[in-house]
């Protein structure tokens, strides 16, 4: 009953609905944000009590960030046969009985059960094709600025949560550093039943940005379980398909795969503590909200390929430069701006480039094949640079291969043809 009386009043105020299900959208991948990168703070503290190596841990968290991935494309089948806001709520629930569960554990498989296995399927449930479920069904305008928003909201999870829970690790232990997600999972739980609609027929709605003149669109179909591989045997057909889940895989590859889950442990190894690295980590956030989101706007305007082509050829170049920063807060910090800018910013353009070339009612699932692939990337990082650094003593070879990796997508991704859609008309 809240929603509709919501969706009312604001629509006497002249603001549409559609940026109510952006802010919750909004807030649950924050939230899903800050449980899958929770883990990372936390690699050095489990190592310490428990005696688990580095290697050991990066596997744990790998399966996480594969599963995350893996159930993108099926995670959009449920969403759109089952609702977004039934969905939204069973997978904060589940993200917030992982964490807590985790108080209790005492072994390495307990954790790989929790933190990789039942953490994975919670992420997994609101994965980045919720974004793009989101922007696509409820915006007709503005949906490139949406999904840059919705996109950045992984990195405004880092800048929430990331300096919180390193502090209370140093002051508290690291298990009631697990405190604040928790709770915040489960404020995603209550808000989702309360307020999140699945369509904006069930408001009596049209998308923002649709014309006036046309009639209310009925909510589709439900989806079907044979969808998300009907989609990927039909998909694999198209050459596009595969420059842009290669160019993703580099993507997760030199991320969330690595700077996430590894960068406090490498200022640790170059004599920067846990409080300070973080909050490096939490400038990267901020930057990133920053650029991801003008990603969207830019990709409204301009040709996605050539956004791209941009975006993987400075992370690469940032990358390369990472081990000669000194780990200064100076160094760190020209890292932080120009890492910073163009963490996520990948997405929205991807996102564009999908629908250009599948269709709007394919585009969420094609997508979520495509996150997959940049997930297994995450995944491929997180255990390639915890194997460095417990065989070769050091990550600098893996930021060297993820930064060579970012320069071969930035040269792939010019091989897709241009989506004039995607291309700003001349004169404006």
């Amino acid at each position: 009953m809240l929603a509709p009386r919501l969706a009312s009043y604001l629509k006497h105020l002249g603001i549409h609905y559609a940026w109510v299900i952006a802010a919750l959208t909004f807030l649950a991948m924050l939230v899903t944000s800050a449980a899958l990168g929770l883990p990372g703070a936390l690699m050095q503290p489990l190592s310490q009590e428990f005696g688990w190596t580095t290697t050991e841990l990066s596997s744990v968290f790998a399966i996480r960030f594969a599963l995350y991935g893996l159930l993108g494309p099926f995670a959009a089948m449920v969403l759109m046969r089952y609702g977004v806001s039934r969905m939204v709520a069973v997978a904060a629930a589940v993200i917030a009985s992982a964490l807590l569960l985790g108080v209790f554990m005492r072994s390495l498989g307990q954790a790989f059960a929790l933190w990789g296995l039942l953490l994975g399927v919670g992420t997994g449930l609101t994965a980045m094709v919720l974004g793009a479920t989101v922007a696509n069904r409820w915006f007709v305008q503005r949906k490139g600025l949406v999904m840059g928003l919705l996109a950045g909201s992984s990195a405004t999870g880092q800048l929430v949560f990331l300096p919180l829970v390193v502090w209370l690790i140093e002051q508290y232990g690291w298990r009631w550093a697990l405190a604040p997600v928790i709770a915040a999972s489960l404020l995603v739980f209550g808000l989702m039943l309360l307020f999140m609609r699945d369509h904006p027929a069930d408001l009596n709605l049209n998308a923002y940005g649709a014309s006036p003149d046309v009639a209310i669109q009925p909510a589709a179909a439900r989806a079907d379980w044979g969808l998300p591989l009907r989609t990927l045997a039909s998909a694999v057909r198209v050459p596009s398909f595969w420059v842009l889940a290669a160019s993703f895989f580099i993507c997760g590859l030199s991320t969330n795969g690595l700077i996430q889950t590894h960068f406090i442990s490498l200022c640790g190894d170059n004599g920067l503590g846990p409080v300070p690295a973080a909050s490096v980590l939490s400038m990267m956030g901020l930057f990133d909200l920053v650029g991801t989101t003008l990603s969207g706007y830019l990709s409204d305007r301009y040709d996605s390929r050539k956004l791209l082509f941009w975006y993987y050829g400075l992370r690469g170049l940032s990358l390369f430069w990472l081990p000669y920063s000194e780990f200064t807060l100076v160094g760190l910090s020209m890292f932080a701006v120009f890492y910073g800018l163009d963490w996520i910013a990948t997405v929205p353009p991807t996102v564009k480039l999908a629908a250009a070339e599948f269709g709007p009612e394919r585009a969420s699932v094609v997508f979520g094949w495509v996150f997959a692939a940049h997930q297994l990337g995450a995944a491929t990082a997180t255990y390639g640079a915890g194997l460095s650094r417990s065989v070769l003593a050091s990550y600098t070879p893996a930021l060297f291969v993820a930064g060579g990796a970012c320069l071969i997508a930035a040269l792939i991704i010019l091989r897709l043809r241009p989506a004039p859609a995607l291309i700003r008309p001349p004169g404006r």
